[in-house]
């Protein structure tokens, strides 16, 4: 569906360039922005390789599991529908432990595997379940400790402190955090009475 979105913008773009005369404005942009994705590839893949590096490090050595076991008790308030020690809240664990550290490319094949998980005990395949729900959420507004893409991104852009943003990062991350789940829980504990 939004591959559709982005096509018609794209064609509305083209024909409207075609119709005022800045076609050649459409071609710049074309070839500067294809530069522009390159150069932003190139300065965030080292910093993205470091971490990713370090979140399989952690993973291999058990210090993933480790702090899965950790968040597991406050996970296992935020599910309790899920059996005690299912896999997908130390799947979860992992992506909530990934976003933290700001590694959303490293949350993804964890947030993946855990929505299959929890797929696989949802007694009603074509809707998502309360926990597919509330663990989307958690995922989408997830508290993020270190902001590595961000103070990547504000480096690559002559940023003078790029770290400045860090404390304002997990502010704004833990409050989206809160009332998301808050929200979550009002509207489950609503219609779950309906």
């Amino acid at each position: 569906m939004i591959n559709k979105v982005w096509s018609i913008f794209i064609v509305c773009g083209i024909i409207y360039s075609l119709i005022s005369g800045n076609i050649e404005t459409v071609n710049n942009e074309i070839l500067t922005s294809c530069k522009t994705s390159l150069n932003l590839i190139m300065e965030i893949f080292p910093v993205m390789a470091l971490w990713l590096g370090i979140m399989r490090i952690a993973e291999v050595s058990g210090l993933l599991k480790k702090l899965s076991i950790m968040l597991s008790p406050i996970l296992g308030k935020l599910f309790p529908e899920l059996p005690k020690g299912h896999e997908a809240i130390s799947l979860i664990a992992s992506n909530v432990i990934s976003n933290m550290a700001g590694l959303g490319s490293a949350a993804t094949p964890f947030g993946l595997k855990a929505m299959k998980s929890l797929d696989s005990i949802n007694s009603k395949k074509n809707t998502a379940s309360r926990s597919m729900i509330t663990f989307l959420v958690l995922n989408t507004s997830g508290v993020t400790i270190i902001p590595t893409t961000i103070i990547s991104l504000r480096l690559m852009y002559g940023s003078m402190s790029a770290t400045e943003i860090v404390v304002p990062c997990i502010i704004a991350t833990f409050f989206s955090s809160f009332f998301g789940l808050l929200f979550d829980k009002y509207l489950g504990d609503k219609y779950a009475n309906n």
